[in-house]
C-alpha cells in the first residue's frame, strides 16, 4: 500500500495522468487562499482545482507562486464560468484571461462547468481547440448526466475525458457514473465528504472505528474504491494530512454496501435552480449566489 506521502496516479484517455486526491478551493475566503493552496502543495497535495466561477483564481495562482514547487509538478485544474459559454472567441478570450490570473500558459484540466442549454456544444468547440494549441492537457466536463454526454459525444471530435460530478455516500448518479465507466471518461467527485453532513454518521462511524480511521477518511477511501478521484478542500493542515492519509487501509465489499445504502439521491440544495435539473422554472444560465454553494 501507498504511504501518506505518495499518490495513486490515474492515467485518463488520452494517457495522462492525474492525481487521484486533490485539493479543492470552494468557498475558502479570499484572504486565506494563496496560503491555504501552498499548505495544501507543503503537505503533497499536486492537483489544486479552482474555477472562475469561484472568483479565487489569482489567489490560487499566487499561492502556487509561493509554494515554491515547480509548475510542471502540480496538476491545475479550473473550469469555464457558465457567463463565458456559447460564443468561441468570448470563451478562449475569456479563458486567456484565466490563464493570466493563475500565472501560468496552460492548465492541466478544463473543464466546462455546467451543461449550459444550447451553448455547451460550441462551448466545446472551443474546448477542443484550446486542447489542440496545447493550452489544456485535458479537457472534460462537470455536472454533465447521460443526456448531456451523449449529445456532446455526438457533435465532438474529442471525447471529454473527465466528468466531475457531485458525488458521495448521499448522492450516487448511477446512470451517470454507468455512461462514463463505459466510454472511458474518468469520474471526479466533488463535495465528497458531503458537505460534512455525513461526518457524524453512526454506519461511517462504526466503521472509523473498526479501522482507526476518521469519517472523513473511510468516506474518501468508499470513493477511491470506486476509482472515483476526490477533491475534499480543509483550511487546516492537520485534516489536509489527514484526507491524504487513506492508502493504509481497505474497506470490506459488507463495509461498502453499508456505505453504500446510505444513498438518498440528494442533491445541494442549490441544484434544483437549474433547468436542466428538471426545474421548468429553473434558468439555463443560472449562477449560485454567495452562500448557496
Amino acid at each position: 500500500m501507498l504511504n501518506k506521502n505518495q499518490q495513486k496516479l490515474i492515467k485518463l484517455s488520452n494517457g495522462i495522468e492525474m492525481p487521484q486526491i486533490g485539493f479543492g478551493v470552494w468557498k475558502i475566503p479570499f484572504n486565506q487562499t494563496a496560503k491555504v493552496v501552498t499548505d495544501a502543495i507543503k503537505n503533497h497535495y499536486r492537483l489544486i482545482d479552482t474555477a472562475k466561477q469561484y472568483g479565487n483564481e489569482e489567489q490560487v495562482g499566487q499561492g502556487i507562486k509561493d509554494s515554491g514547487i515547480e509548475r510542471k509538478q502540480l496538476f491545475l485544474t479550473t473550469k469555464i464560468f457558465n457567463g463565458d459559454q456559447g460564443n468561441f472567441d468570448q470563451l478562449r478570450n475569456a479563458f486567456n484571461e484565466q490563464l493570466r490570473k493563475l500565472g501560468t500558459d496552460h492548465v492541466d484540466l478544463l473543464l466546462l462547468h455546467w451543461p449550459v442549454f444550447n451553448k455547451y456544444i460550441e462551448s466545446w468547440r472551443a474546448l477542443e481547440a484550446i486542447y489542440n494549441d496545447g493550452q489544456a492537457r485535458a479537457i472534460g466536463v462537470c455536472n454533465f448526466d447521460v443526456n448531456h454526454l451523449q449529445n456532446l459525444m455526438d457533435h465532438a471530435n474529442i471525447m471529454p475525458m473527465v466528468n466531475q460530478i457531485e458525488f458521495n455516500p448521499r448522492i450516487h448518479q448511477p446512470d451517470t457514473v454507468a455512461f462514463c465507466q463505459d466510454n472511458h471518461i474518468q469520474l471526479e467527485a466533488w463535495s465528497p465528504l458531503g458537505n460534512g453532513q455525513l461526518l457524524n454518521s453512526p454506519v461511517i462511524g462504526k466503521i472509523a472505528k473498526e479501522h482507526g480511521k476518521s469519517p472523513a477518511q473511510v468516506i474518501l477511501r468508499w470513493e477511491l474504491q470506486q476509482g472515483f478521484i476526490v477533491i475534499p478542500k480543509s483550511i487546516h493542515e492537520e485534516r489536509m494530512r489527514e484526507n491524504r492519509d487513506v492508502y493504509d487501509f481497505e474497506l470490506d465489499a459488507d463495509e461498502m454496501e453499508a456505505i453504500a445504502m446510505l444513498d438518498e439521491e440528494k442533491h445541494s440544495i442549490w441544484y434544483d435552480k437549474y433547468k436542466w435539473s428538471g426545474n421548468p422554472n429553473g434558468r439555463d444560465d443560472y449562477i449560485a449566489k454567495p452562500g448557496e454553494f
